[in-house]
Parts: C-alpha cells; structure tokens; sequence
C-alpha cells in the first residue's frame, strides 16, 4: 500500500512536471522569438519555494504542484499599460495569437512524440485490438444479449466507420453508456441492423456492452498445482476444444467446465501446429466469493509492435487524431449530460494512472500514458475559456474582427467570472476523484 501510493505520488510528480514544462516552454520560447519581456517561468502556482534568476526572467518552483504559468510583462488586462515594447499589449495581434498557441501545441507535438517513441520500441496491446470486431463471447443478461448479438458477428459498421476494428468499436462503446449505438453485423451472409444500448458500468460509468473479443485461447499463465498444469499444458498453447466441443473464447470455456463439473474432461490444445491432448479433472475453487470448477489457465494474449520511424510516426499522428476526435466527442456528451463527468480524471486519477503505469515493465506503459495526458491537455487549453490559453486566442480573433481591442473594463469582467468558474470546475473534478478514490465515502456522505 505504501509502496504503491509512493510509486503514484512521484510518477504524478514526474508526469506532470514535464507536461508543464513542456507546455509553459512553448509560451516562453515564441515570447522570447517577438522579444516579450517573461518576468516568471514558474512550475506550481503560489508561494515561489526555490528557483534562481537569470537575466530578466524569474525561474522558479512553486507551492502547488498543480500547473505552472509563465508571466510576461503587461499581461494581465488588469494592470496599466506602459506602452513599453517588452510588454505582450505592446505586439502586435498576431504575435499574441502565436505565443497563446504555442503553450498547447508543445503538449500535441510532445503526444505525437512520445506515441512515435512507444510504436517504435515496445508497443505491447491486447492481440485483438488491431483485428476486425468479431465477438467471441455475449455474457448473459447483457446489454449484447438483449440486441440480438451473437458469438460469431462480426461488427461490419459502427457509426460512420465501415469495417472497423476492435480499437475502433471499444472507445464509441464506452462514451456511450445508455445511449442506443447503431451498427450493422455480419452473420454468415446476411447484414443485420443492430441498435445496442451499454449499460453504464464501474465508478467511470463507462458504457459496456457485455460482449467480449474474439481472440485465440493462447494460453499465457498455468497456475501451479491445478489440473491443467499437472496434465502438461504449457503457455503458448492454444486451446480449441473442450471434450470435442470448439471454444472460441475463455468465458466459453469456463460456461463448459461448470457443466461437467468434476468429471473428467479431455482438452485439445495446439502446439507448434500440432493438435495435443490433455485429461484432467476440474476442480471447484472460490474466486471473490463465487465457486466455480476451473482448470488453473489464463488466456490474454498480447502483441508486440515495433514500427520502424516513419510508420511510427505516421501511426502516432493517426492515433492522436483519433483521440483528438474523442476528447471532443466525450466533452460535446457531458454538455449534452449523455454522459457523466464521472468519466473525467483530476489530479488523483492521474496519480492513480500514473503510478499502475510505472510499475508496469519497462517504460512505454508510462509513456503511452503521458502522451495521452500531453493531448488531453493540449486540447484542454484550447477549449475558448477565458483564462485559459483559447480564450486569449477567442478574444484577439474578435479584437482582430472589429479592429480594436476590447475594453479593459469588460476583460476584467470577463476574467473574474471565468476565475470563479475555472475554481469551482476544478474542486468538482477533484471532488469527483475523491469519490472513486473512497467509493465508500459516498455512501456516508448520504
């Protein structure tokens, strides 16, 4: 417990550490290029902890680890212009349009980066991710059961998307918990229309179908002395039949071995190619409350990508688009309450993530994570908010439209309500991470 919180609470640290750098080193960098005066380059907001100073900028660390900002001199619409030509008032339009975009499009160059450097190296997923949509399993009582679907269709459209692989279906599955999902299947050859509802599902609320991937029985853990270990299965073999009859997923497999019970079954397995098979008896465990017979296998087989560079780039170009698309797609949802901002993650998410990221084998886990969090909050700063960097970039499009600047007076009005605004936003979203944090607290709490 305390090695895990310790691993949450330094990857945190880390993670955001850099996206903040990152990010506040664009602003600095094309502030420097016009030659605006940056008084602060800070890391955390209030009181400054250390940092040293060199030439006119004040580089330092701050109290709260929970952003960073970079000040340049006449910034705030709320202080006296000079007319002093270090000051950023005193640039033109466009050279304020660029420094506010410069911020978020460090965090989207800093995504597609770090993606390209996990497809080349080690970009290990689930085996069917990157495959057609074929459900190899519907769970009973399900959402998928309830629509009609089968083990065996094949998902041919979802939404505008033809032929779509399993990466494509899971997250338009997810962001749409209770919400009808449209798509067509494939079943021998016939097309059917289908209409599935996801019952929101998990302290997320995620939406989930109750229909699992079709994927080979790859066996990829054998635990110690149970039947299947003892009769000589091994990982890597796969297997595709249960007392002759085909299985085509694990939850299929588990549906059989509580039919027969403890009587003796026999296992065909392939190894090398080559059909094997096992006798063995199951036997009745307790798995979180639930006796069931098992074997003692575990099938999730994955995939190893290593993509050399300009297909990784391309692919990571392609993925941060896709995602770019969701981000937006999930924030037009919450506006429209088709989803809960239950689905968003503050600062203790992120530490949550960050720290079953780290201690995860090798370093792409973490990486493909900061990538994801660099896009989210690139996008995030883009959204036309005042106080944040698409707000700034709103107003001067609107000053460059009526060919004048807005009136101070009206700026400040404008910023002190979207400060309140961005303040309460942020004790909800912590508020919210809290509560999955200490799903029990809920309960008290009522």
């Amino acid at each position: 417990m305390a090695t895990a919180l310790l691993y949450s609470v330094v990857s945190m640290v880390i993670v955001l550490g850099i996206m903040i750098v990152v990010h506040e080193f664009g602003h600095f960098a094309a502030a420097k290029l016009f030659g605006v005066r940056v008084e602060v380059f800070s890391v955390g907001f209030g009181k400054r902890i250390l940092g040293f100073r060199r030439g006119e900028t004040d580089y330092r660390i701050s109290l709260l680890p929970l952003g960073g900002y970079v000040k340049m001199a006449g910034e705030n619409p709320m202080e006296a212009r000079t007319g002093d030509p270090g000051e950023f008032m005193s640039h033109p339009r466009w050279q304020r349009l660029i420094i506010a975009v410069a911020g978020p499009a460090m965090n989207i160059v800093l995504a597609v980066a770090l993606l390209t450097g996990v497809f080349m190296a080690h970009y290990e997923h689930p085996i069917y991710l990157d495959q057609p949509a074929i459900i190899g399993w519907v769970l009973e009582n399900s959402a998928a059961e309830k629509a009609g679907f089968q083990a065996g269709d094949r998902i041919v459209r979802i939404g505008g998307t033809q032929n779509p692989t399993w990466e494509e279906v899971i997250p338009r599955v997810m962001l749409s918990p209770n919400q009808p999902v449209e798509m067509a299947v494939q079943r021998g050859n016939e097309i059917l229309s289908k209409t599935i509802t996801p019952e929101s599902n998990g302290p997320e609320q995620f939406g989930n179908p109750g229909w699992l991937p079709e994927q080979p029985n790859t066996v990829t853990e054998t635990e110690p002395d149970m039947p299947a270990a003892k009769a000589g299965i091994q990982v890597g073999d796969e297997i595709v039949a249960i007392n002759g009859i085909a299985v085509r997923s694990t939850p299929g497999m588990a549906r059989q071995l509580q039919e027969t019970k403890d009587q003796p079954v026999t296992i065909t397995a392939l190894r090398g190619g080559r059909e094997m098979k096992f006798n063995m008896i199951p036997v009745l465990t307790e798995i979180d409350g639930r006796k069931q017979y098992r074997v003692g296998v575990r099938s999730e087989p994955q995939h190893v990508d290593k993509l050399p560079f300009t297909q990784a780039v391309a692919k990571s170009v392609d993925q941060n688009k896709k995602n770019s698309m969701l981000i937006l797609e999930l924030v037009q949802k919450m506006m429209q309450r088709k989803v809960s901002i239950k689905q968003m993650e503050g600062p203790i998410g992120i530490a949550r993530a960050s720290g079953q990221a780290a201690q995860e084998a090798g370093w792409t886990p973490l990486l493909g994570l900061m990538a994801a969090i660099s896009l989210n909050l690139g996008i995030f700063n883009l959204f036309p908010i005042p106080i944040l960097d698409g707000g700034l970039i709103l107003l001067l499009l609107i000053e460059s439209l009526m060919r004048r600047d807005i009136s101070q007076r009206i700026k400040e009005r404008i910023y002190q309500a979207a400060f309140v605004c961005l303040i309460l936003f942020a004790g909800l979203v912590i508020f919210n991470d809290v509560m999955k944090a200490l799903p029990g607290l809920t309960q008290h709490i009522q």
